[in-house]
């Protein structure tokens, strides 16, 4: 039959795909507050940010029992730095990147920032699945099903990643290589 559209499947592959840019834009855009005024919260002075914003904080790590958050171990705090300092510039750049779309510039820092977030979420999710929380100074989870909801919180933070990685590895529209004239 004929080609959906009018297109046909080849250009259609090659074009850049609109439904994950947006989502990808919008994935970075929400990044924006929720590091600075959240995720960082464990980097900065107490008394810093507006006390509604240490209570938001305080809500969703008693909600979700979330002890990373609240008394985050040094390698999570490293994690917190590359997040602040590394990616928290980046954010504005790709949900630019990705709104305005087809920008085939952003292919490179996209995997170098994916395949970064996916490595560190391997080990938040590893920490969550396997980490003794029955310590008194933690609040983690204690149960299978608090363990699976606070892994939910986190899991999209690795699979929106992986497939930015997997778009721009695989998409031939950012896949695309020139061809350079012989001189």
């Amino acid at each position: 039959g004929p080609p959906v559209g009018g297109v046909s499947g080849g250009a259609a592959m090659a074009a850049a795909p609109r439904w994950r840019e947006r989502l990808f834009a919008l994935f970075f855009l929400s990044h924006v507050p929720v590091t600075a005024l959240i995720d960082a919260q464990p980097l900065l002075p107490a008394g810093l940010l507006p006390q509604a914003l240490t209570e938001l904080l305080q809500w969703y790590a008693t909600t979700f029992r979330d002890p990373l958050m609240l008394q985050p171990p040094e390698w999570f705090k490293a994690f917190i730095y590359c997040e602040a300092f590394l990616q928290l510039p980046f954010f504005p750049v790709a949900a630019y990147a990705f709104l305005k779309g087809s920008c085939r510039w952003i292919r490179t820092p996209a995997i170098i920032y994916s395949t970064h977030v996916a490595t560190t979420l391997v080990a938040i999710l590893a920490h969550i699945l396997f980490h003794d929380f029955s310590g008194p100074e933690h609040l983690g989870p204690q149960t299978q099903r608090e363990r699976l909801t606070l892994l939910s919180v986190y899991v999209p933070y690795l699979l929106i990643p992986l497939l930015i990685l997997y778009t721009m590895l695989y998409n031939p529209h950012y896949n695309h290589v020139e061809k350079r004239k012989r001189k």
